[in-house]
């Protein structure tokens, strides 16, 4: 199983600068790089300082100009928001400056809040259906000479400039959880990134159940790769990892705030802040559930961990970096991982 580093820029209040979150962003890139990881992600977010991600492909270009071995991957894409021929032609033109090391990750998106702001009268089923008509058409794009009419889009022939690195093309991840978006990824040549948030290994499991029936549907379909992403931190002692547990506990109440798109927003940032009380109200994201849910532990345990998940099938693991903690405290994690936990990865 790869190891990879899936990492935005956030930040919960207005306590860093944004100049400063991108040296720091670039120093866990660096840390990725040079021991040996497959792959570094990061995604497209809006108007958010949450997560700081407007495209990704101009942070890719600049990560490939900086790091020379590690593939570079869209955590993902907003797919609503492209217009296929924009995106053929930006992935391309990413891949071309990697050198052929992008992978291009594909996502409905999360937040009405973009949607708002970017397609007012978008919902998540309309964006899905977005999503499945931009994929194939990007890949036909790609081949050339390809004329569209869809419910959302319609083109004369085209094709993709430039034409991409990699051929047919790069490698496309489609975030999938229920069970049509994996049939979807596996009908289309598609690999399939899941997340269970902040959810129990019983999800991790019903995740791969539902790849591996898209995969027995398909039999015909070479059978793609899967990548799981999971928030991860590789601790000390216990009052380390408690630590740890109390700051997921923190990100993922900023996160449902920002999901639910009720709570007021001054530049960027939730306003007023969440108070204590809020933050300690939802148990199934409390301190003590992150703790036993996500990847949160010592090198052994979280070996264990990752140990289980390659033997459920997964290609790829991601460590989601990101959780509103500070630089130091990623830093030494994602240190504790590439050094004590990555070796016992090593093909």
């Amino acid at each position: 199983m790869k190891l990879s580093l899936f990492v935005h820029m956030e930040r919960l209040n207005e306590g860093q600068s944004q100049k400063q979150l991108y040296g720091e962003f670039l120093a866990l890139c660096e840390i990725a790089d040079r021991a040996g990881l497959h792959a570094i992600w990061t995604g497209e977010h809006h108007g958010m300082d949450f997560t700081i991600a407007p495209n990704p492909f101009v942070t890719i270009a600049d990560l490939a100009n900086r790091f020379k071995n590690v593939r570079l991957g869209t955590g993902t894409v907003v797919a609503p928001f492209w217009h296929p021929i924009k995106l053929a032609g930006e992935a391309a033109m990413t891949d071309l400056i990697t050198g052929g090391r992008l992978d291009l990750g594909i996502a409905r998106g999360a937040y009405s809040y973009e949607y708002e702001r970017l397609s007012p009268g978008l919902d998540a089923w309309s964006a899905g259906q977005k999503m499945r008509e931009v994929i194939p058409a990007t890949q036909k794009l790609w081949a050339g000479d390809y004329a569209h009419e869809g419910e959302f889009w319609s083109f004369p022939s085209t094709t993709s400039a430039p034409r991409p690195v990699q051929q047919p093309g790069p490698p496309i991840w489609v975030a999938a959880r229920d069970p049509n978006s994996h049939d979807f990824a596996v009908a289309n040549d598609c690999n399939v990134q899941v997340t269970p948030l902040w959810q129990d290994d019983s999800e991790v499991r019903t995740l791969m159940d539902r790849f591996e029936t898209a995969c027995a549907d398909h039999a015909d379909k070479p059978r793609p790769k899967i990548m799981l992403l999971r928030h991860t931190y590789v601790g000390t002692d216990e009052s380390d990892l408690d630590q740890a547990a109390e700051e997921l506990s923190v990100y993922y109440n900023y996160f449902f705030a920002w999901f639910k798109n009720d709570r007021s927003v001054r530049q960027g940032l939730i306003d007023p802040p969440l108070t204590s009380d809020e933050l300690a109200a939802n148990a199934m994201i409390s301190p003590k559930a992150l703790r036993a849910n996500n990847v949160v532990g010592d090198a052994d345990t979280v070996i264990e961990r990752l140990k289980a998940y390659e033997a459920m099938g997964y290609d790829e693991y991601a460590f989601w970096i990101d959780t509103g903690m500070s630089f130091e405290r990623k830093k030494a994690s994602l240190e504790r991982f590439v050094r004590d936990v990555a070796p016992a990865f090593a093909s």
